[in-house]
Parts: structure tokens; C-alpha cells; sequence
């Protein structure tokens, strides 16, 4: 829903980080411009958060969309969206706008107007089951290419390294993501690594977590809405002393916060559902790393005696 409340004035551009002269020094690749919007985010008015959190979850819609549509679906006024792009020092919408539009072409140049066949065809069609296993097929491509695009290494890595450190791994993940928790129970047993999966059976969840300590670690998994459940629980854990590594969708994701490190996953949904791909790939992708590095782990340990 829109809201009607009267936007203030914007403040000056040294209260909130933003340069004096228009187009000085400000982003022109969407890596930049998303570190830019991270950065500024807690000096921006009520307003301009919910603009900024819209631009990092839905970068494609803001690519492509008109400035009438797409704050109806940030929920402020379109002059809102202006001012946003003129506290990060662009001269208005339209020169932000270019930065994300250069963005989705580089990355996906023929998604949308994938997805608009798509829509066109369900349309005329009544949506039959074809088309639309042909449209979550293209949206978990674009999820995959976007995870394999984006990937931070260093997190990849510091996950895998305090996973691989831990004495045991509890696994958080209620909801649309249990599955993925499921999963990761399953694949790290099969490997033979000590796991648990707090799935808070008989309301037991409070209780498991308060057998861990510093030398545990809590694999969390989560997505916008984020489940009440698994920020509960992860709070309790790093409340412990227990370290926590995420797998979420947004660097402004509560888990940020209580993670000592994060790895990102952005599914993109078709006809309004979104499926798990990126998340299952990422998932497998720590379950094999962290199996092969407990092996060179073994092995190294054998060799010193």
C-alpha cells in the first residue's frame, strides 16, 4: 500500500555521507552502488531505508521498472525514490536507474523478456503445467547464474573453515528453508560429521541450544520473511558463545548481525513462488567442502604421529 505520509525536506548532503556535486565520485557498477547503499543505510531517514532495502532485494525490478510501479512496491511516494538517488550523490532516478539497468544486462540480457513470454503464455494458455515447469526451469537458472556470479569467496571460505573447526554443527531452518536444514542433517551424517538438527521438536528447541558453547558452531538459514524461530534461536546460540555462520538473502538480514560470517542467495521466483536451487547447491557445496577438508584435517594429524 502507498503511503501517504508528507516526505521532509531532504537533509543537508554532509548529514547523511552524500558528496556536494552531483556525479562526483559516485558508483557506476552495481557492485559499488550496493556497497554504497549498505554503507549509508543506517544514516537514511525511515523512508529512504525501506527505498534502500527494496534496490538490494530486487535489483531486476528496479532495472526495469517505472517510478510509479516501483514505489507502490517500496511502499512510499514516487518522489521518495528521487530523493534517495539524490542523497547518493546521482543527479535523479533515472541516472541510478542506469547503474542497475546496465547491471541486469550484463548479467541476464534476456530474462525479463523471458519471463514476460512466459506470462503471456500462461495467460493464454490457463497456466498449464508446461509452461510453467518451463518458467521455474529459467528461474532457477537465473538464480544459479546469479549465485555462481556473486559469490563472496572469502565468506565461502571462512564458512567452510569454521565448520570445519567446530566440535559439532547445529543446523537452524524453519519453514520454506526446514528443507534445506533437512538436507544438510542428512548430508553431513552421511559423511560422518557430528551434527544436529534443531528443529524444536516438542518445543525442545531453547534446550539443545543451551548444550553449546564457543567450540560450536550454528549453520542458520533464512529468508525474507525471516522466521521468528530461527532468529530466536541463532540470538540464543550466539548468546552462548556459540559461533554462527548464515545462509540468507540480504546483507540487512537480522542473521548479518549475529553471523561471524554470511553467504548471500537470491532465488528468483516465478508466478510468485520461489524455489530452493541456489540454496540447495550452496548447501551441498559446504556439505562436500566441509567433508574434504575433515579428511585433509585426519589425514594431516596422522601424519604428525
Amino acid at each position: 500500500m502507498m503511503d501517504n505520509e508528507q516526505e521532509p525536506p531532504p537533509g543537508r548532503p554532509e548529514d547523511l555521507g552524500a558528496g556536494t556535486d552531483a556525479g562526483a565520485d559516485i558508483p557506476r557498477d552495481f557492485k559499488s552502488l550496493r556497497a554504497l547503499i549498505v554503507a549509508r543505510r543506517d544514516m537514511l531517514p525511515k523512508r529512504l531505508v525501506q527505498v534502500a532495502d527494496f534496490a538490494v532485494d530486487h535489483p531486476q525490478e528496479i532495472a526495469f521498472g517505472r517510478v510509479t510501479d516501483l514505489a507502490a512496491q517500496a511502499g512510499v511516494q514516487p518522489s521518495t525514490l528521487v530523493r534517495f538517488a539524490q542523497t547518493l550523490g546521482y543527479s535523479g532516478f533515472s541516472d541510478l536507474q542506469a547503474v542497475f539497468r546496465a547491471h541486469a544486462r550484463q548479467r541476464w540480457p534476456d530474462y525479463r523478456e523471458r519471463l514476460e513470454t512466459l506470462a503471456s503464455g500462461e495467460q493464454s494458455h490457463g497456466a498449464d503445467p508446461v509452461s510453467l515447469l518451463h518458467g521455474f526451469v529459467h528461474a532457477a537458472q537465473v538464480s544459479l547464474d546469479h549465485l555462481e556470479q556473486t559469490v563472496d569467496r572469502q565468506a565461502l571460505e571462512r564458512a567452510v573453515q569454521l565448520l570445519s573447526e567446530a566440535r559439532s554443527i547445529s543446523l537452524v531452518g524453519n519453514r520454506r528453508v526446514y528443507p534445506v536444514a533437512l538436507y544438510l542433517a542428512y548430508a553431513l551424517r552421511k559423511l560422518g560429521i557430528r551434527c544436529e538438527l534443531i528443529d524444536n521438536a516438542g518445543g525442545l528447541g531453547h534446550r539443545q541450544i543451551e548444550l553449546l558453547d564457543r567450540t560450536d558452531v550454528v549453520l542458520a538459514v533464512s529468508f525474507t520473511p525471516y522466521a521468528a524461530e530461527t532468529l530466536d534461536l541463532s540470538s540464543a546460540a550466539a548468546r552462548r558463545g556459540a559461533r554462527v555462520v548464515a545462509i540468507t538473502d540480504s546483507p540487512f538480514s537480522p542473521l548479518t548481525q549475529l553471523a561471524e560470517t554470511w553467504l548471500e542467495v537470491a532465488e528468483t521466483d516465478h508466478a510468485g513462488f520461489r524455489s530452493l536451487s541456489a540454496t540447495f547447491v550452496l548447501a551441498t557445496t559446504l556439505a562436500v567442502a566441509l567433508g574434504e577438508r575433515r579428511v585433509h584435517l585426519a589425514s594431516d594429524n596422522d601424519e604428525k604421529e
